[in-house]
Parts: structure tokens; sequence; C-alpha cells
């Protein structure tokens, strides 16, 4: 994370006290005040010591050598991926004893010979929760010894890394590994094998014995035909993925050669398990963990894993402070074995599945009538259309609110702000006297907050990994309407509530049912009979324009066609009304809104798709837009609230109060206070 400038400097210490849930004495002038502070830090045990974590290199069997020289250590806490530790000793003495010996010395870290400096300074209490372990994701299974030691190495000598590159099957440098494919190759360029041209030479004739095995034992029911060997070298992985569904069959194997390595999977809900694949162990994949699961190996040279199994644990990594510590890497290399189909894939995940994308978006969504519907609805309809146009949506989003402006301009120097939901992070440098941190549920967006040099972390707006409490301020900017249940809603407004410190505030912007209050237009309507020029001059930086993070659409008449098209039945004039038991509509850019929920559609402009992102493809009327510049039609999720929806969600809450509410420019918003 970069510093804001010299304004910055003393809210970052602040706020690294209080995220990471440490209190430490204050450095303030004056003999009575130095006095006072070093008679609080003699009644002290513990210790934070910084540049001696997991993040950074430090093994736990390092550290605890480093810290038992100056006492008992009752505790060594090691949080994953971080570059500090905690230290509990069993007296103030022994702890006082290593802060005098550790702060500011100079250590070498074993396995890189990298020397590091460390720091450290005292902690009253330092807060963690007791792991419960993950379990594998369904249908997945860890074999142990699934091979000998010497069939492993027959195995690895098979394969001639500096075989004729001229041959069809022979090594691909890729950016992340090195790579062979027997039987069939699998492009990379299309994620496909082309069915119709296999490889000369079939599979390796030492592998036939071992999947003769398998077949035997019944971990795999059909006889494999195609082969990709990886061998990575420490440092490197390969990226999270779901193998292509229309291109091979269910199951899926994988044997690991050479060294182990933690395999990171993730559903698509956010649930992840980091899963040990022990040396010479067999991966075997179908049903969900092969469908639904990403599954990739995070690049890095060392894995965290539990101290007390040393890497011979089978299973998923338990995220347990007190047992975790590094095992640098090895070259690994992997034989993964697949059976290429050869139909369409039927599969009960089509959210997921390339066979049946095409059947999923003509599938017309509903309001969703449970918390697994919503999060699918979401999924679908907010998370995955945000990653694929983050760049044109950034791209028009550079005008800050001036009421938001206000509200953080108002908050005391060195406040301590979350921007849940922080987009491209516009927000976050408005205020230099602040201390802002954004987080985002959109990956895309994050990676453009940083190249802004803003700081920014992905995470879930229900689940903000920031300790309670720990925040003078939250704002909530055109977030909480894209969730799809008043459960939901709710859930997002208590969990700023929870992040704030007594007495801190938190602003919410939701869009507005009531586009037309007062007798006044807001600019969103007042766009609609603009020039057909008026959508690009609307991407300026005037703060009069409309207010952007409404503005749904780079296309208006565009718009209107698609919308005549996948909601021909919608009854414009009638009004607005709850669609429970009925299909979310397409909404018509810059009109009124005729429904609550609906999906507000986003031409994506400027060639920016990714490779491979789902888009409808319709066939567009004589006259439309579309019909003379075809452009990928992506669709979002909205609820819109009507006037006092937000302010009783908000009442129903007991820990905060209502200081303000108004109406901005399209938009209901308000100023929470937590009790």
């Amino acid at each position: 994370m970069t510093a804001g400038g010299a304004a910055c400097a003393r809210p970052k210490m602040a706020a690294c006290r209080q995220i990471t849930g440490m209190e430490t004495g204050k450095n303030v002038e004056g003999h009575l005040k130095v006095h006072k502070m070093k008679k609080k830090i003699l009644r002290k045990q513990s210790l934070v010591i910084a540049n001696a974590g997991l993040g950074n290199g430090m093994s736990r069997h390092q550290l605890h050598r480093i810290v038992e020289n100056y006492g008992i250590v009752e505790t060594l806490l090691m949080p994953p991926n971080k570059p500090y530790s905690f230290v509990k000793y069993e007296s103030t003495e022994e702890a006082k004893k290593a802060f005098d010996a550790l702060n500011g010395k100079e250590v070498t870290l074993e396995d890189n010979d990298q020397n590091i400096v460390l720091y450290c300074n005292f902690v009253e209490k330092v807060f963690w929760k007791n792991s419960v372990p993950a379990s594998l994701p369904p249908d997945l299974k860890v074999i142990e010894n699934i091979i000998s030691s010497e069939e492993e190495s027959k195995m690895l000598e098979s394969i001639d890394w500096r075989g004729d590159e001229n041959t069809q099957n022979a090594q691909k440098t890729l950016k992340h590994r090195r790579v062979k494919h027997f039987g069939y190759e699998f492009r990379y360029d299309n994620n496909d094998v082309d069915k119709d041209k296999p490889l000369p030479g079939g599979l390796p004739e030492i592998c036939i014995p071992f999947l003769e095995k398998c077949l035997k034992q019944g971990y795999i029911k059909h006889q494999p035909d195609q082969l990709t060997v990886n061998q990575y070298e420490p440092g490197q992985g390969i990226p999270p993925h779901i193998d292509t569904h229309s291109a091979f069959e269910d199951e899926i194997i994988s044997l690991s050669l050479g060294s182990e390595i933690v395999m990171d999977f993730k559903h698509p809900d956010g649930h992840t398990a980091a899963v040990m694949l022990p040396r010479r162990s067999l991966l075997v994949m179908t049903g969900e963990s092969r469908y639904l699961w990403t599954h990739g190996i995070t690049p890095r040279k060392y894995d965290v894993i539990q101290a007390s199994e040393l890497g011979q644990k089978v299973g998923t990594i338990t995220a347990d402070v007190r047992d975790l510590t590094l095992k640098r890497r090895e070259t690994r290399t992997s034989f993964t074995f697949r059976k290429v189909r050869r139909s369409s894939c039927n599969c009960i995940y089509p959210s997921v599945c390339d066979s049946q994308k095409g059947q999923q978006r003509r599938a017309e969504p509903s309001f969703p009538h449970s918390e697994m519907e919503a999060s699918e609805l979401e999924q679908e309809y907010v998370h995955k259309v945000y990653e694929e146009i983050a760049t044109h949506f950034s791209s028009t989003r550079h005008s800050p609110w001036p009421r938001v402006v206000e509200f953080l301009k108002s908050l005391p120097e060195g406040s301590i702000v979350a921007d849940v939901g922080c987009g491209n992070g516009k927000y976050l440098g408005i205020n230099r006297d602040l201390y802002m941190i954004g987080c985002d549920r959109s990956k895309n967006l994050v990676d453009i907050c940083g190249e802004k040099h803003s700081q920014a972390f992905v995470c879930d707006a229900l689940s903000v990994p920031i300790r309670s409490g720990s925040c003078d301020a939250c704002i909530s900017i055109a977030v909480i309407h894209h969730f799809s249940t008043a459960e939901r809603r709710l859930a997002a407004i208590r969990e700023l509530a929870r992040l704030l410190k007594p007495g801190g505030t938190a602003l919410i912007y939701v869009w507005a049912m009531e586009q037309e209050y007062k007798n006044q237009k807001s600019k969103y309507l007042k766009e609609k009979h603009s020039s057909k020029d008026k959508e690009e001059e609307s991407n300026t930086d005037t703060p009069q324009r409309l207010l952007d993070d409404q503005k749904p659409d780079s296309s208006i008449q565009g718009s209107a066609c698609s919308d005549q098209l996948l909601d021909d039945s919608e009854d414009k004039c009638h009004a607005a009304k709850p669609v429970a038991d009925s299909r979310l509509p397409v909404h018509t850019n810059r009109t009124s809104f005729h429904s609550q929920d609906m999906l507000v559609p986003w031409h994506l402009k400027g060639g920016n798709k990714k490779k491979g992102a789902s888009v409808d493809k319709v066939s567009f009327p004589t006259g439309c837009k579309e019909s003379q510049e075809l452009s990928p039609v992506f669709h979002r999720y909205y609820h819109v609230f009507r006037e006092g929806e937000l302010e009783a969600a908000c009442r129903s809450l007991d820990c905060v109060r209502i200081l303000k509410n108004y109406y901005d420019q399209g938009n209901w918003c308000v100023v929470l206070e937590k009790l």
C-alpha cells in the first residue's frame, strides 16, 4: 500500500493499531508522560514484531528460536500472509528483555539469505478466532502414496524437456510454467482441444500401468486419452480456472511428483479451501469440484502450511495463527489426465458451463426466493458484469459527487474511513487529511485503484475483513441497491455499522425509485431528450453533470431497442409493483422506473471485453443503433428504493441513529451515527 503524503503518516499509524487489534503506548513528549508510558509498558507481556511474519519469509521455527532466547514463550501467533507476528511471554520482564534486544535488530532469513530489520512494540491485547478446519470441496479426493518413489522417478525421467520443439507435443513455454501435451493438445488461446487432430504417439507407455491401477481402484471410470504435463519451479503457478466443460468429461485426475504443493479452490459464493497435495499423491476432481469450483496454484516461493504436520497433512490448510509456518517450494511436476468429451456437456451447473451458457442467457432471471437464489443472481448479474466492464465503467467514473465530497471534508483530520464498494476509487483521494481504505467485490476495479496508488482490497460488502469498531466513518455510494433481497440490503447496512466506532458516522447513497421529486426531474431523466452526443459529454468531470455512478449505459437508443426485444410484454404505463413470482424486467434507460427490481443494460464500448466473457447476443430490428454498430450488452441487477425505505431499514437497527436524510439528484441518502 502506498502512502498518501506526509499528512497521512500519523493517521496510518493509528489505523494500523486499530485495524489489527493493537493498542500501543503513545509516543508523547514530556518526561511525565514518558514515565507513565514506561510504567504501562512494564505491565505488558506481549509484543508485535514487524518484518517477522509469514508474509515476508520468516518461518515459525526461525522466529521461535529467536524469541525463546529471552524467556518462556507462551504463545506465538503468525497470521497468514502478514509481515508481522505476535509473541506472548510468561512475564513482563521477559517481554521487556525481548523488546530491548530485538527492536532494530538485523537478522537473516534462513531460506533466502535476505537481511531484514525487526521492529517491536508492546500490545495489550491480540484478538484471534479459533479456526474450524475447512472441509474439502464436494466430490474431491486426495489419495496419498498412489505410486512408489521408484515409479515416480521413472515417470519424471520419461519427460524430456529438451525435446524437439518442432514436434506437435513439444514443450510450450508459458508465463507460469513449462508444459507438454500428449494425446491431444489443449489450446490456451481458446481453452479447448482440437478433437479431430490427435497428437502422434498417444499417451506415454509409462503411464498405462498407473491408469490401469486407477481404473481398478475405482478412482476413474473412463480411460483417459489426454495428458498435460506441467513443471513448476518455485515462484511459478497456474491462474484459477475451471477446465472447459465442453472439452473434457467429468473425471480429471492429477498426479503430484517431485514435491508437495498447496492448491487453492474457490466456490462462486467466495468460499475457499487451500488443499495440500502431498508428493506422489493423486487429486481426483469430479462433480461439483470439477465443474463449479475454480482451482489454481498461487505463484509464490513458499506455501503456508500447518507447522505441526510440516507438509505431511492431507486435506485443507486451517488458518490457525497458532500453528502456521512456511514451507519452501521445490520443483513440482504434475501429470494431469483427462478424457476428451465427444458431446455437449449437460451438467447441473449451467452458470459456469460453456455448453449451456447460450441456453442460460435465453432464460430470463426471476426475483429470488431464497438466500441461495439471491447470491446466484448477484453473482451473475452484478459481480460478473462489473468484472467484465470494469475498464469501460471506470472510464466514465471520475466526477466526485459534491455532497459526498462535503461529507468527507467535514471529517476530523486523521479519521479512519472505509469506502465499502469503492469501485475505481474516485473518493479515496478526496481528503488527504484522512486515512482512507477502499474495498470492492470486483478485482478488476480494485486493480484500477492500485494503478491510481490508492489503498483498496477485494471483499464482499456483507463481510468486510476489518476489525469491528475501528472506523471513524464509512461511505457506501451506489452499492446497497445491488443486493437483491431486503435481508441482504439490511445486512449490508449492519456491516457498515459494525465497522464504526461509537460516535462514528456513515453516508449511504442508493438509487431512488422517484426520479422526479418535488416537480423536478433528476438529471438521469433530463438526459433522455438530449442530443445523440450527450452521452459522451456526460462523461466529463463537470460536477453539474449526471451523478455518473447511476449512469447505466452509454447508448440510449440501443438500450431501448434491447429492452424492446428482451421485455416485449412489459407494460410501460403500469404503476411500480414488486416483481416476486415474476421475471425481472429489463429497464429502458433514461425513463421512469416501473418496477423496483430490474435489470439495467450496459453497452460495452471500446472493445475491452475480456476474452471468454458471456454477453447477450440478439438480432436487432432495422433502425436500432445496434443494427449498425453491434456492441456487447450486459445486464446489472438493481433494486431502486422508494421514499422512506432506506430510513426504515436503518431504523430497524438498534445500534445506529439517523442524523440526516435527503434526496440528491435521483438518490436517497442517509447519514448514520453509531450509538
